[in-house]
């Protein structure tokens, strides 16, 4: 139906060569090293090819069962025409499975080209509510965190160079593709980065608990117009250097026996309780 923005193609040799970007999709050290160095990050489901593609980046190829090549169509007829049709590899569930190694309930798989990256600048320029995560090294919560920022209403995310990759896989997939739709980049340093957030002219609210931190009821009264938000790790939360490099500390009121929430939770009320 379109030719000239894509070719189908039927396989039933997983060791084809052509499918490299899906092989051993479930091996997380292997595929964190592997996609930024090649260039690529994959969107999978229909959704999330929507989004990416919605947001200018352009497939490598699609992996997908049979079933949903009706549904991928028109979102790659929104793909720019180029010289080289996008190559639609269209297999059987025991197929895809041997190639990627699960099970495709979400039926399509898309490789894309990674964009790159903006400076931190260009991110903070019109932006008013900022979430800075520091060293998250698990997806799930880096994906949660980006739906919270797009859904309630930070304008950017800046992560730390040890954070893990926002275009993984399944960072993508909780975010419901919205990773491709908030402003973000890596810093070049941090806790040193703090220094192009405050010159651009944020405060920088670390969520941590400490002796000196301001509830998040009593900070909200007087909201900065430009803000910074600082959210640590899953285990030890915020290091000592990023508190220290902060304007100030805020912690959550909980009840007795709970001192914290998960970060991908806390996220989400401090940017509610914030919300300009």
């Amino acid at each position: 139906m379109f030719p000239h923005v894509f070719s189908i193609t039927p396989i039933d040799n997983p060791d084809d060569p052509a499918l490299h970007d899906y092989r051993n999709l479930t091996d997380v050290a292997l595929r964190r090293l592997r996609e930024p160095e090649e260039g690529l990050y994959l969107a999978e489901s229909t959704k999330v090819i929507a989004r990416a593609v919605a947001a200018g980046h352009r497939p490598r190829s699609v992996l997908l069962l049979e079933k949903w090549l009706t549904d991928v169509e028109p979102i790659l007829a929104a793909v720019p025409n180029s010289a080289h049709p996008i190559p639609v590899f269209v297999g059987s569930p025991q197929v895809l499975e041997s190639v990627t190694g699960f099970a495709m309930h979400r039926g399509a798989i898309a490789s894309m080209h990674r964009p790159a990256l903006p400076s931190v600048g260009e991110v903070l320029s019109d932006a008013r509510r900022v979430v800075v995560i520091e060293d998250v090294v698990d997806h799930t919560n880096v994906g949660a965190i980006f739906r919270t920022a797009a859904g309630i209403g930070a304008d950017a995310v800046l992560v730390t160079p040890r954070c893990a990759d926002p275009l993984y896989r399944r960072s993508v997939r909780v975010s419901m593709g919205t990773v491709l739709q908030v402003p973000w980049t890596r810093l070049p340093d941090w806790p040193l980065g703090a220094d192009l957030l405050r010159d651009a002219g944020f405060v920088i609210a670390a969520l941590a608990l400490s002796d000196d931190a301001v509830s998040l009821d009593e900070f909200a009264r007087d909201v900065p117009e430009r803000i910074a938000i600082v959210l640590g790790t899953e285990g030890n939360g915020l290091t000592r250097r990023a508190i220290a490099s902060a304007d100030v500390t805020v912690r959550i009121p909980m009840r007795p026996g709970v001192d914290s929430l998960n970060v991908a939770a806390a996220s989400a009320v401090a940017l509610w309780a914030l919300r300009g």
